[in-house]
């Protein structure tokens, strides 16, 4: 009797380490799914505060006219492009290249930039003036910032999405006033790309209300 109540006590013993071997496996199973999530989530996140900081930056230099530490954040290999409405056209809209806009930026070189919305009328100025009175003809740096989402929108096509897929991109809004029945809101927006491990402009886009 006493022998089977032994044999009874180790076949129990094993029965309970078996039980207890099973449990770490699942656990580390789970946590490392658990960790590949929060993995993805950190880079979005990353991402979003990389980029929020980058565009602070830009606003900030272009608030005080320091364009030289807007061009530190050109493509270095696909430029930057101006669009003057949320519509971009690559066969229409100007492009430059980091050593394009550090050689026009302190020239009177004219440049055609694209007609005015209502009255058609071509916009003409040099490099800096544009950055100064169309780029940044609010003080963006009071905007509200969304990251890729739109917080403006109008009337006219707005196909940043289409021209640049799977890109991330900034939007700092100034909302309307009331004497203009809020028609007179303005929008900046920093179209990103990465290249070599950091992220870069490829296009800077304005946006406002047309006819």
């Amino acid at each position: 009797m006493r022998k089977i109540l032994i044999i009874l006590s180790v076949l129990f013993i094993c029965s309970c380490e078996k039980k207890q071997d099973k449990n770490p496996t699942v656990s580390t199973d789970n946590l490392k799914r658990s960790n590949e999530r929060t993995d993805a989530t950190q880079d979005v996140l990353s991402t979003e505060v990389a980029l929020k900081k980058t565009n602070d930056e830009v606003l900030q230099a272009m608030k005080v006219g320091y364009y030289d530490i807007f061009a530190n954040y050109i493509h270095p290999q696909k430029g930057v492009r101006f669009s003057m409405y949320a519509f971009i056209n690559k066969d229409e809209d100007k492009h430059f290249s980091r050593e394009e806009l550090e050689k026009y930026l302190p020239s009177k070189t004219i440049f055609t930039w694209g007609s005015r919305d209502g009255s058609g009328e071509i916009y003409k100025a040099t490099l800096k003036k544009y950055l100064q009175n169309w780029v940044f003809k609010k003080d963006f740096t009071k905007a509200e910032y969304s990251f890729n989402s739109f917080l403006a929108g109008g009337n006219s096509l707005n196909n940043l999405k289409e021209m640049y897929p799977n890109t991330n991109f900034t939007e700092n809004y100034i909302a309307g006033s009331e004497k203009s029945e809020g028609m007179d809101w303005n929008a900046l927006r920093f179209v990103f790309e990465e290249f070599n491990g950091k992220y870069y402009i490829v296009a800077v886009v304005n946006d406002e209300w047309t006819i």
